[in-house]
């Protein structure tokens, strides 16, 4: 029992969860669109997550308490360096323009963890935290299968790219909200700014937008459509119940997890 907790501890602590929300964010695309994107772009994308996400988390703990880390801190640290090298040879067997892409995400994300900017960090800047994730995830996406693939960005993509940012906004919102006791008064993040209550209201109005956007879009499917329903309907009960007292992992597992159910959900309605 003890065995199967710490394996479900590292697969959560290690990012390894986060990352595949993310993957499935990504086939959710290639599927919309009808296309199959490169594995070796996949498995970049599935790897380079759980490298940024942990150099975010535990880049200033290891770097401060080198000599003190914990067992399970150093088993995430190798496990890191392992998936950053492994990224590292990926990125030999992509494209120039898909790398040039990738950069300009990844840029972002180093911008978000680093404080070079006036000696801070984006995620420092009053109220930017939630939407630099928010494009980043959505440039990963959304942005780098038809880069990747070598396809036309057309207008319907770039509705999805809006979309996916809105999504990926209301589905950090219940983090925002278990972390008001914790985040620093000067990062006035949107809980902290307009209360828990409007916070819910403006995930809800967000994710009744992104459904709005799918009537500009010159094709749709049925399966996408109603995935994208059900999806939004579980996303906005998870905000709507949010709280600061969370439960320990409803956050970091069940919300997180979200993506992966949507993609579960698209992909048995395409089947039907």
């Amino acid at each position: 029992m003890n065995f199967l907790r710490d394996v479900f501890r590292f697969y959560i602590s290690s990012s390894i969860h986060v990352a595949l929300a993310v993957l499935a964010f990504f086939f959710i695309t290639a599927l919309e669109y009808n296309f199959k994107p490169p594995i070796t772009t996949s498995a970049f994308i599935f790897l380079g997550t759980i490298s940024a996400y942990n150099f975010v988390k535990y880049a200033s703990i290891a770097g401060l308490h080198h000599r003190s880390l914990t067992n399970s801190l150093r088993a995430i640290q190798v496990f890191s360096a392992i998936c950053f090298l492994l990224w590292i040879f990926l990125a030999f067997h992509l494209s120039f323009t898909t790398l040039l892409f990738v950069a300009l995400f990844g840029v972002t994300t180093v911008l978000y963890a680093v404080p070079i900017i006036q000696h801070r960090s984006l995620r420092m800047f009053s109220g930017l935290k939630i939407f630099v994730v928010a494009f980043v995830w959505a440039g990963i996406t959304v942005i780098i299968p038809f880069i990747a693939s070598e396809l036309a960005i057309t207008t319907d993509v770039i509705l999805t790219f809006i979309q996916r940012f809105l999504i990926v906004v209301v589905l950090i919102l219940p983090f925002e909200i278990r972390d008001i006791p914790y985040d620093a008064l000067a990062l006035k993040t949107i809980p902290q700014q307009i209360g828990i209550k409007n916070t819910k209201n403006a995930g809800l109005a967000a994710l009744a937008f992104s459904l709005f956007i799918e009537f500009f879009k010159k094709t749709s499917e049925v399966a996408y459509i109603t995935s994208l329903l059900l999806f939004s309907i579980i996303l906005g009960l998870a905000v709507f119940i949010s709280k600061k007292d969370q439960k320990r992992y409803f956050s970091s597992f069940l919300v997180e997890g979200l993506p992966i159910l949507w993609f579960v959900m698209y992909v048995t309605f395409k089947t039907i």
